[in-house]
């Protein structure tokens, strides 16, 4: 492998996978580039090319695109190297072959950067992993990179830095603060999900999420915006929310995918367009200097910014278009290598979490107390008790995930039982317990499995009639290893019914649910266990 910079190698499948701080180092070189094109600078022009015709860069486009797709052959041209494309109408991938078997064979033929289009979400983030080992086991000179141009719901970064670029523009560069309106499709729409962590750029965010109901932005983004401080507030149209005062400098809209969404929503269309579509008879009610933003395309006869905006200040959006020919062109200088040698890292790389979450009690130290049983349990002689499962829940849901636990910690066939009893302390508030006579000691992958399906919980082994043992299990940072977890994303990469073998892979959120490492949905630690779905 070569000697390379921060950047060299790295893959863009999220907008986090680049730093703030990496951020605006690539946005300095996009002014700098930008100006140069303009001016038709070929001297500062050519500090940014490959110029390097056996380099290969690999556009696969396997959901259909027009400006993306024709701004990253663009940009790959621009640099003089190898530029190919797959025609998934005729590949492999037609013939059932998988996403990691057609990607290492392309790597073998000396390509390095794949941009990749698809409705499966998650795919470049597992090519990333996959791939790096075909790399390592081959020998290949470089490993290869990725680059995320659209994942079906999920995020579109390369259109996140362009737009971060033009929101920069546009508030003189300075990253103190955005009041940003997000204005159509927010279920659908990736350009606005990849705003939740995005538009961390800025240390002061403000984001009004304009959207009906039926085309709202999911709750994992909600949740996600919450988390990073983003002041939220939400409305149902553009009507609704020129009622009040605080309007955005800054609105982003989006194009309505109704045609994904079944007949019921079609037979409304016309009146769920016009909510999130701006009238003239809204011109006298936005601040002075607003800026509109698409990601484009506009739909022909139903744009949510009609064409007569396209003449007025408001018009961002064709400059930020064009703006995205200049962040690709940056970015593939930055992953191939022929830039980013003068930065220097001024923040630490995230290392992934490996905090305890498995406690063994010291038995010996507990002060003995009058001992208690829960009204309907008898004390058993050997065996194990899992007790305070589900705290605080009701009985119902705390017997449907009892259910659960007995048949991923496959206790299903031992003799015993599950019993709900009220807390001593509080008896307003109920908890599990499952009992199971002689069974045997857990092990320590057993002893995590209980913990990914029952943090909270206490495990208590039993000898002799005493406590020989016990554990507290807490939230693990990440759940992963165990052949029946599944995200229930149908369009994840990592979902059964992709039939990729990709194994599922979660990490814990700090609101303490768990997001997949693929798709990024959220689930509760109850929601990702394939026991769950029979």
């Amino acid at each position: 492998m070569e000697n390379q910079n921060v950047f060299t190698g790295r893959s863009l499948c999220v907008i986090e996978d680049l730093s703030i701080a990496e951020r605006e180092y690539l946005f300095t070189e996009v002014r700098k580039l930008k100006q140069a094109m303009e001016e038709n600078n070929l001297e500062v022009m050519d500090q940014y090319r490959i110029d390097d015709k056996d380099f290969g860069i690999y556009e696969v486009f396997l959901e259909d695109s027009t400006r993306t797709k024709e701004s990253f052959k663009n940009a790959a041209n621009f640099h003089h190297a190898k530029v190919s494309e797959l025609n998934s109408d005729s590949s492999s991938f037609n013939k059932g072959e998988s996403f990691a078997d057609t990607f290492n064979t392309l790597s073998g033929y000396s390509n390095t950067i794949f941009i990749i289009r698809s409705k499966i979400e998650g795919v470049c983030r597992w090519l990333e992993d996959e791939c790096s080992l075909y790399a390592e086991r081959n020998k290949l000179w470089r490993k290869p990179t990725f680059i995320n141009a659209g994942d079906g719901k999920h995020e579109h970064p390369t259109q996140e830095l362009l737009d971060e670029f033009t929101f920069l523009e546009d508030n003189n560069w300075s990253t103190d603060s955005i009041h940003l309106a997000l204005v159509g499709d927010l279920y659908h729409g990736r350009t606005v999900h990849s705003k939740a962590d995005g538009l961390k750029i800025f240390k002061s965010v403000q984001v009004d999420l304009i959207a009906p109901p039926e085309l709202a932005m999911p709750e994992t983004y909600i949740g996600r915006m919450k988390e990073n401080g983003f002041q939220l507030r939400m409305f149902s149209s553009i009507e609704e929310y020129l009622q009040q005062a605080d309007i955005a400098d800054k609105w982003y809209f989006t194009r309505p995918q109704l045609e994904r969404m079944g007949d019921r929503i079609l037979q409304r269309q016309d009146e769920l367009r016009s909510m999130i579509t701006f009238k003239k008879e809204y011109m006298t009610k936005i601040k002075e200097h607003t800026k509109f933003y698409h990601p484009l395309p506009r739909h022909k006869v139903t744009p949510t910014i009609p064409t007569f905006l396209d003449d007025t200040p408001l018009n961002g959006w064709e400059r930020q278009s064009i703006n995205g020919m200049y962040v690709r062109i940056v970015l593939l200088s930055l992953l191939g290598g022929k830039i980013g040698n003068g930065y220097v890292p001024c923040e630490e790389r995230k290392e992934t979490e490996r905090a305890e979450y498995i406690f063994e009690v010291d038995v010996a130290a507990v002060q003995p107390k009058e001992k208690v049983v829960s009204e309907g349990v008898h004390p058993i002689h050997d065996g194990l008790v899992i007790d305070h499962i589900c705290r605080g829940d009701s009985p119902s849901e705390i017997r449907d995930h009892m259910r659960l636990i007995s048949s991923v910690m496959n206790l299903d066939e031992s003799k015993g039982g599950e019993w709900v009893s009220r807390g001593h302390s509080d008896r307003d508030s109920f908890k599990g317990i499952i009992f199971r006579p002689n069974a045997k000691e857990l092990s320590r992958k057993e002893l995590k499995r209980l913990a990914a399906v029952s943090p909270g919980c206490t495990l208590n082994i039993i000898k002799d009639g005493k406590v020989e043992k016990k554990y507290r299990m807490e939230m693990p940072p990440r759940i992963y290893n165990f052949d029946d977890l599944s995200c229930t994303n149908e369009a994840c990469i990592s979902h059964p019914s992709q039939a990729e073998g990709v194994p599922a892979l979660f990490t814990r959120t700090k609101d303490n649910k768990f997001a997949c490492a693929y798709c990024g949905k959220t689930h509760s630690f109850k929601e990702i266990w394939k026991s769950r779905k029979k």
